[in-house]
């Protein structure tokens, strides 16, 4: 079993399906957490139901200065972070040639930007400890891209090249930079799929079903792990072989 003891580890996007199965086998593991997320009332009933230590803050991803706020509070209380897990991200999907700015700037801000200045807010604590983990979830999108999705494919696939440099920056300082690009995941989007459309998507996947959050969140585990020490750079694909990279 991956041991996460002592280790501080930050989760956006906390309350949703994935980030939940990722905080409910960190806190197994025995860290220290930290969630966020732009509900208050959703992270309220996260921490709740939660079994561990663990301490919410409400954060808008979209706003700089929530994000600054956030950097700022988390560094005062806890000093420094150990493993920041960006999960949060958005989707705001129409064709090209129909999509606005305000659809495009949104996007690139929630799932990308803001997971530039939370990494840049936090890897300097993880440099000066020469230990840390970077976790950035992507998507399949971006690496296949697909129609409607132009801003989204955009932001997950920037997020594979900024990782890739971050890593060669701080490699050498004992911290690992990876992203995971999940593919179909039995999380609320799934879930709202007609029976037909679920057969479609399970029809191109060779495993033969849809994934499930608890595998996303055991990869992010493996990461966070001293066992993944030397992996940093990658992009872990999880899609059930359903584009095979």
């Amino acid at each position: 079993m991956v041991d996460l003891k002592k280790k501080k580890v930050l989760v956006t996007g906390a309350s949703g399906g994935i980030g939940r199965a990722i905080c409910e086998m960190a806190l197994e593991a025995g860290a220290q957490l930290i969630v966020t997320g732009s509900k208050l009332e959703l992270l309220e009933k996260l921490v709740d139901e939660l079994d561990g230590e663990v301490k919410a803050y409400q954060c808008d991803l979209s706003e700089s200065e929530s994000i600054s706020s956030l950097i700022s509070s988390v560094l005062s209380d806890f000093g420094d972070v150990d493993i920041l897990v960006n999960n949060a991200g958005v989707t705001s999907d129409s064709i090209f040639m129909r999509m606005g700015d305000e659809q495009w700037d949104k996007i690139l801000a929630i799932n990308l930007t803001a997971v530039m200045k939370l990494s840049r807010g936090f890897v300097r604590g993880m440099m000066k400890k020469r230990w840390g983990r970077i976790i950035n979830l992507g998507s399949i999108i971006g690496t296949t891209g697909n129609p409607g999705q132009s801003n989204y494919a955009a932001s997950k696939a920037g997020l594979i090249g900024m990782s890739k440099s971050l890593a060669h920056e701080v490699a050498s300082r004992g911290i690992t930079v990876n992203c995971i690009s999940p593919g179909f995941i039995q999380t609320k989007m799934i879930q709202n799929l007609s029976e037909v459309q679920k057969a479609g998507i399970i029809d191109k996947i060779p495993v033969g079903r849809i994934g499930s959050v608890k595998e996303i969140a055991g990869t992010v585990l493996f990461l966070a792990s001293s066992e993944a020490s030397y992996i940093t750079g990658q992009t872990i694909h999880v899609n059930g072989g359903m584009a095979m990279i």
